[in-house]
């Protein structure tokens, strides 16, 4: 069982696959975004080799973000070999939802359980602005086709963003009523080099709640996959309700999670800029027990919360870097 010093235990692990993306969200990254070189990302067989590692040492669940991973070739290969990794019984995807439709089949046949579709308006203008890209029409396929494809629960992941998408939450809703599906709204964060960031621009969680509550019933549910959203059925339907909220409350004391990101580094918190560098430990073919020890002492480091300085404080990176 792998735990942090506050008796934490960790789980689950995100992995970057890619720092590359097809869409430029203006809150991701701007137009001076440089992209990683090609050798810099870790190989499938370090990730499958650093999975091993730590299925080894009590991690269950594995989740690959990006940047985009639908733009990797060989996500099918890599999503089999970790599926058939011993202890691993939970592999999900977050992506924007542009490939999904094409390659839901593939992904489902090859291990994957659940998927997370990030998607900031159900206006294609907006969606056109925010995301610099035409594809808004693929995005809602993709939807509907992990819908049939039973990869249950389908997840939306919605930031809400003052006077840009503050206007939708009630279409969300009724988007999680209609189709029987989760829709996560997550607080706006700042990150890497977003010309969008103002924290002025932030729509606490309690805020959002409150005000589905004035049209909707909602009633507080357990989170059957322990992640940080609060979760809330709607008008008691298949569909629910969550809220992801990281800068509004404290969601640390149930954190179970390390990061691993697409450079080989490991990420105990993503509020800390603090990073282990595992890429060269599995370069350099170092045994699994000095890298088990290495990613043990790694967790040990993982801070109790957040620090709290008075103000909100951006992260560096961008969330390509540090993955989704």
């Amino acid at each position: 069982m792998l735990t942090d010093k506050f008796n934490r235990i960790i789980d689950y692990v995100r992995i970057s696959i890619t720092d590359r993306c097809n869409l430029r969200c203006r809150y991701c990254v701007n137009e001076a975004f440089q992209y990683l070189a090609h050798d810099e990302i870790l190989r499938y067989e370090e990730i499958i080799r650093f999975v091993r590692i730590v299925a080894q040492l009590g991690v269950k669940k594995v989740r690959l973000t990006g940047g985009e991973p639908l733009v990797r070739k060989g996500i099918s290969y890599l999503l089999k070999t970790l599926s058939a990794i011993h202890g691993i019984n939970d592999i999900s995807l977050t992506t924007n939802g542009v490939f999904l439709a094409e390659k839901i089949e593939e992904l489902k046949d090859a291990g994957l359980h659940r998927i997370n579709i990030s998607l900031d308006s159900l206006k294609r203008e907006r969606f056109h602005y925010i995301t610099q890209s035409n594809t808004f029409d693929l995005v809602l396929k993709g939807i509907d086709e992990a819908i049939r494809a039973g990869l249950n629960p389908v997840k939306i992941n919605t930031v809400i963003i003052k006077g840009f998408n503050d206007d939708e939450i009630f279409d969300f809703a009724k988007l999680a009523l209609d189709k029987g599906i989760h829709i996560r709204f997550i607080e706006f964060m700042p990150f890497g080099d977003s010309t969008l960031w103002d924290g002025s621009r932030i729509v606490p969680s309690d805020f959002i709640e409150s005000l589905l509550k004035t049209k909707y019933t909602l009633e507080p549910t357990s989170n059957m996959h322990n992640g940080p959203a609060k979760m809330f059925t709607i008008e008691k339907g298949t569909g629910k309700i969550g809220f992801i909220s990281p800068l509004s409350s404290h969601i640390c004391s149930e954190c179970n999670r390390i990061r691993l990101t697409s450079r080989g580094m490991i990420r105990p918190c993503l509020f800390s800029e603090d990073e282990y560098d595992v890429k060269s430990l599995l370069r350099n073919n170092r045994s699994d027990e000095e890298i088990k020890a290495f990613i043990k002492n790694t967790v040990k480091a993982k801070p109790e919360k957040k620090v709290e300085t008075g103000f909100i404080r951006k992260c560096q990176q961008s969330m390509r870097h540090i993955g989704g």
